[in-house]
Parts: structure tokens; sequence; C-alpha cells
């Protein structure tokens, strides 16, 4: 009677806890399946940039569906593109969306929805950043040849800065992207470079600006090359915001050549330039302490080169440069010098009015023949030009 009673218990706490145990694999079972669902379908699409040169990046997560319904988040300087089976459905600009059949004409086109339009759906969604991508260099590798006015065929290098950013999110997609999920700037910006310095050349080229004027116009030739090659960028979706001209180079001997071309204009008289330069090398060879009967020898030989020096720059004009022949030997001598420095006799313009000799200025008589060159009118006593026949002063006829 024990037994039987022992054995009753027993089947009643076995049928309890093979009941409770059931019930908790159903639990756990439901909890698991409510998990696995809520895992499957997304409910939140969104994109926060932490970096800055990310240009596309790919919301991807493995095995994971959309939900019909959920909430499409795309932020100011973003888009979104839904791409199905290889095909873009939809693109989103700014704002908050709700994914529904209104919200998505396309994408509702292109699926059958054989399970209503609740069921989710698997599409490939790509956030395109659309801000300025700014500060991006360019240069030329190789040197821009160009006529110049000034200089002939010069040499010229140029290097600036420029910012781009999408302009078309679906055409950009299309024709740069492709399948890749991640796309920085750095990755199409040795095109850009290329193309922007092939603008820029052809402009250079072309431009009748001389080169002296091209610093002062490099707004100009910016925003020519913006125009210039703005369909280049367009033709892949993107858009030349800016772009400006830091400097244009010319050769290191060409600057040479137009540093020496800016001290001639900052002397201004040569001859003036020439005395102070002579004078300045006298004073230092005369401070030089060096001895000897050799030094004394380099010193007297450099006095007598400078005096030389001096004397010729003595004999140079004030201005201009004009010269004449001295009657005598015929040495070109600087007009306005007093003598000659081929034969040293005193230099002038008049000649004697008896042998036709030149006499100094304002000499009395000649001193070849010694026939004097004024005469005074014997009525008012003024000075008659020599071989004048009336007086210039009182008009009396000479004797």
């Amino acid at each position: 009677m024990i037994y039987v009673h022992f054995k009753y218990e027993v089947g009643i706490w076995y049928e309890n806890n093979i009941k409770y145990i059931y019930k908790q694999r159903k639990v756990m079972t439901e909890m698991g399946l409510m998990n696995f669902i809520k895992g499957q379908f997304i409910d939140v699409i969104e994109w926060v940039d932490t970096t800055t040169d990310t240009m596309v990046w790919k919301f991807e997560r493995k095995g994971n569906e959309i939900k019909m319904g959920a909430q499409l988040t795309v932020r100011e300087s973003q888009a979104a593109i839904f791409v199905n089976e290889g095909q873009i459905a939809d693109v989103f600009t700014p704002g908050r969306y709700e994914l529904s059949t209104q919200n998505m004409p396309i994408m509702t086109t292109l699926k059958s929805w054989k399970y209503g339009f609740n069921s989710p759906f698997k599409a490939d969604v790509y956030f395109v950043n659309t801000k300025q991508f700014t500060n991006r260099k360019w240069g030329t590798a190789n040197p821009i040849i160009r006529r110049d006015a000034d200089f002939g065929v010069v040499r010229l290098r140029a290097f600036g800065i420029y910012s781009f950013k999408v302009d078309d999110p679906a055409l950009f997609l299309k024709e740069i992207l492709g399948t890749t999920p991640d796309f920085t700037a750095g990755e199409i910006e040795g095109q850009l470079k290329r193309q922007l310095v092939s603008g820029i050349s052809d402009s250079l080229a072309e431009s009748s600006i001389p080169v002296l004027d091209i610093a002062m116009n490099y707004d100009e030739l910016g925003e020519e090359a913006v125009e210039t090659l703005q369909p280049r960028f367009s033709a892949i979706g993107l858009k030349l915001v800016s772009l400006y001209i830091e400097n244009v180079s010319l050769p290191e001997e060409v600057e040479k050549v137009l540093d020496k071309k800016t001290q001639m204009g900052v002397v201004g008289d040569m001859g003036t330039y020439t005395r102070y330069q002579t004078a300045e090398a006298i004073r230092d060879a005369a401070q030089n302490e060096g001895g000897g009967t050799a030094g004394a020898g380099v010193g007297l030989g450099a006095g007598v080169a400078m005096g030389k020096a001096m004397a010729d720059a003595m004999n140079q004009p004030q201005t201009g440069g004009s010269s004449v022949k001295c009657p005598d030997c015929g040495t070109a001598v600087p007009e306005g010098a007093r003598f000659c420095s081929g034969c040293g006799k005193p230099f002038g313009t008049d000649s004697c009015v008896s042998c036709n000799k030149p006499i100094p200025k304002g000499a009395a008589f000649c001193p070849e023949c010694g026939s004097p060159q004024k005469e005074k009118c014997a009525k008012c006593g003024a000075e008659m030009i020599p071989g004048a026949k009336f007086c210039p002063e009182c008009g009396n006829k000479k004797d």
C-alpha cells in the first residue's frame, strides 16, 4: 500500500515537471523567434559621418531585410540611393521618411509585393556626401610653354587649391562608384587634378595677358578655368565649386633678368650711379691697410684704373646718351663735355668768324688767327655779331 502511494506521488511530480519544462521551452522558443524577427528587419536607416574625406558609404548588414514602414533619416549634405538588383530605384534628399509605397514609387513598381505591402524587402542603400570637399591642392607637374611679348617664349609653373562637390548622386554612382561600398575623395583626386591642370594650361597658354601682369589677373583666370572645366566635372556628376591660382612662377634665369631690370630702374641715372660706385671703390681702397711693395703696386694700379674710370664717368652726360664729334680729332665726346677726351683740346660749338676754327664758347679772339669775335656798334655801343651789317639794338648801319 505504501509502495503504490509512493508511485502515485512520483507520477504526479514527474507530470508537473514535464509540463513546466515544456512551458519554459515554449517561452524560450517564442522569445528566440521574436529576437530573430527583430534582428531580421531593419527599423532605422541612417548614416552619421565621422570622417572628413568619405564621399559614399554603403548601408549594409549581411542577411538583414528592410521592413516596409522603417524610418529613413537623410541629414543635410547627404543623399540616400536605393539600388534594387543593380538598378537605381529611388533617391532621397535630406529629410525623414517612412518607407512606404507612397514614398517609394519606383521601388513599388519594381517590386511585385506578392506577400502584401507590409512585407520586408532587400535593397542596397548608399549614402552620398554632398558637402564641399575643400582645400584640394593642384599644381603643374611640367612647365607650361607660352609666348610673351616681353620675354619671348617662356616656361610657366602654377599651383593653387580648388573645391568640388557631388552635384548628381545618381550619375556619380553610375559613372564612378560602381559597387564599391566605401569611396573617399582621395580616390578620385588624381583624375580631377589632371583635368584641372589640363584646363588651366590651355587658359594660360592661350591667354594674351603679359607675364608681368598675370599676378593681377589670378581671379579672372581662375573664374575662366572654372567655366571651361565645369562640363568635364558635370559629366561624372560633380560640380567644380571654386578654383584659386596662388602663384604663377617663371624660370629662375628669367627671374634673375627681372631682378636686374628692377635694379636698373631703381638706380635711374647710370652716370651718377657710376660716379658714386667709383667714389665708393676709391674709399674702400684707401682704407685697405695691406702693406709691402707688392701691396703698394697693386694699390697704385687700382688707383690708376679707378682714376681713369672716374675721369670717364666725369665726362659722361648727366642726362641722356647723345654725343658730338670733336672737330680736330673726330673723337665722339658726350654732349656737354668741356674738353675732348681724345686730343684734350677745349671743346665748344662756336667757330671763328674768320678762319672757321673751333673756339671756346664766349672767346673774344680766335686762338688760331687772332681775329676779334665780337664788334661794337659805333653809335650805341651794343655788341654786334661779327659780319652783321646792322646793329641789333639801334639799327645803325655798319660803316
